[in-house]
């Protein structure tokens, strides 16, 4: 009886490893990542159906991450940056997350309403005539300016609301021993507010009230837009009654902590990043790894959400398979971490769990571009399984997604961090500093650069499919590479590491001599 007690005890506080007096502190944590994220979801969503759906298909997305998300985000950092020299933590907070919430409000009610006095169809139509057909994504982006602006704003939400205001806020009231058992909580969470948020798309995009309704998205764009607000207030309100509640309790938050002199981040630029890259093949084989997979994921969602759109052409239909792909994203991705996520890396180690994510990406983006180049020689054999090239396309899109996704949250990611731990602290510093600035940046819009060159040269998404294929093969191998390379490293330095710890004192020192 006593070993079954100490058994549950044991599966209890892995599952749920919080006292009962720090669900003061975790619950509105959780609650307040838990909207976050499912605003993030609804928006990012939307976003897509909005701009394909306008634009009658995808070539508009490279465009707009490259033109519109990329010098946006860079503005938006700087003015947080002067922002938070000026204002206090709450203020800054307060002065990011409102601006959010009202434009969600004037997008729903009044751009959206009056679309079509706003966007400027006849100088658009004019310069369709002029200009060649692969820049017809470019003209969509000014087209529809109203959409691209959501699509930015929308964009900007998931990395200034997830990064830098609750990651930030979390990293600042929460102590390293609390880390090890509130970021797990944080983790599952969020996918339950993918799947909820998945759910609750595809109710408005589907349920009759909508369907019934003279505009369709107007309906439902008014129920996605009312509940991002609702939960962009609720987010200022949870902030508010943290401070005010739990950081004045000195259990939870001792802002002496805060006044200790730490080691500040060193802000690199891009050209002082790339050499420092270049001098450590370690952090080169890292920055790889983070482009590699940025550039693939966006080189193969481009294609995929061209056969969505042509599969699903209106705002409704689309949208409400949008739903349905969150909530399978975020029920794989429980059951793949709850089942495999640690237990892999313990079982075959570092090297074998870093070529998951790319393996992945490679059987399943093999088969989606199969799909997609050879459809109409597969279609009386496709017609025999009671489906068409094109859904089959869409499936096997659906599929690689849910699967990449999954595999950089519970294994790419994971890994990623690992490599970090053998380095000295200056190499873990400013590698993880340089990373961000080229990784990250290069990783975002390397693919949609590509694309823009393609589409420049081809015209459409689907003439450039094939050779959006091979580049994406080579990404993928570059990126299987890197990780053995890494991997070799990797395992020299954790040896050497370990040496270190196990060597009597003053060996370093006599060694040398006896040679």
């Amino acid at each position: 009886m006593a070993t079954a007690t100490q058994e549950f005890g044991k599966w209890r506080s892995r599952l749920w490893p919080i006292y009962n007096h720090e669900l003061k502190k975790v619950i509105p944590m959780v609650l307040l990542f838990f909207l976050i994220l499912f605003n993030y979801t609804v928006l990012r969503d939307t976003k897509d159906t909005l701009v394909v759906t306008a634009a009658k298909g995808s070539q508009v997305i490279p465009f707009l991450k490259f033109w519109g998300v990329l010098p946006c985000a860079v503005l938006f950092m700087l003015v947080y940056a002067k922002l938070s020299n000026k204002l206090s933590k709450p203020a800054l907070f307060y002065s990011m997350v409102a601006p959010f919430v009202v434009f969600f409000g004037l997008f729903a009610w009044v751009l959206y309403p009056f679309r079509e006095a706003l966007h400027p169809t006849e100088f658009c139509n004019t310069l369709q005539g002029v200009l060649p057909q692969g820049l017809q994504g470019l003209i969509d982006v000014m087209r529809n300016w109203t959409f691209s602006l959501f699509y930015v704003m929308s964009e900007l939400w998931g990395s200034m609301a997830v990064s830098l205001l609750f990651w930030g806020f979390a990293n600042d009231i929460t102590k390293v021993k609390e880390s090890k058992r509130f970021y797990t909580i944080f983790a599952m969470f969020a996918n339950v507010a993918l799947i909820l948020s998945g759910r609750f798309i595809k109710w408005a995009s589907t349920s009759p009230t909508i369907l019934n309704s003279a505009d369709r998205w107007q309906s439902s764009l008014n129920y996605m837009m009312g509940i991002a607000m609702s939960a962009g207030i609720l987010i200022i309100a949870i902030y508010w009654w943290m401070n005010k509640y739990v950081l004045t309790d000195p259990r939870f938050y001792d802002a002496g902590d805060q006044k200790k002199a730490k080691k500040e981040k060193p802000k690199l630029s891009m050209k002082e990043s790339f050499m420092y890259l270049i001098k450590s093949r370690y952090l080169g084989c890292i920055a790889i790894l983070v482009m590699s997979y940025g550039i693939a994921i966006n080189l193969v969602e481009v294609t995929w959400k061209n056969q969505l759109h042509l599969q699903y052409p209106n705002y409704n239909d689309y949208s409400a398979f949008m739903g349905g792909f969150s909530e399978k994203t975020g029920i794989f991705t429980i059951l793949v971490t709850f089942f495999l996520g640690g237990s892999v890396i313990r079982k075959f180690g570092w090297g074998k769990t870093a070529l998951v994510t790319p393996v992945i990406l490679l059987v399943t983006g093999v088969a989606f571009f199969t799909f997609i180049i050879f459809r109409d020689g597969l279609a009386n054999a496709i017609a025999m399984l009671g489906t068409t090239p094109l859904m089959l396309a869409v499936v096997f899109g659906t599929a690689q997604n849910i699967f990449s996704k999954s595999a950089k949250y519970s294994f790419f990611d994971p890994t990623k961090e690992m490599a970090y731990i053998p380095l000295d602290q200056e190499q873990k510093v400013k590698g993880k500093a340089a990373i961000d600035v080229v990784g990250a940046r290069l990783g975002k819009s390397g693919g949609s650069l590509v694309q823009q060159v393609l589409l420049g040269i081809f015209g459409t998404v689907g003439a450039i499919a094939p050779y959006v294929a091979v580049i994406l093969l080579a990404i993928i191998f570059a990126w299987i590479g890197a990780a053995r390379s890494l991997n070799k490293q990797f395992l020299g330095l954790t040896a050497q590491k370990d040496d270190e710890k196990t060597q009597p004192a003053g060996a370093q020192e006599t060694a040398p001599a006896a040679g």
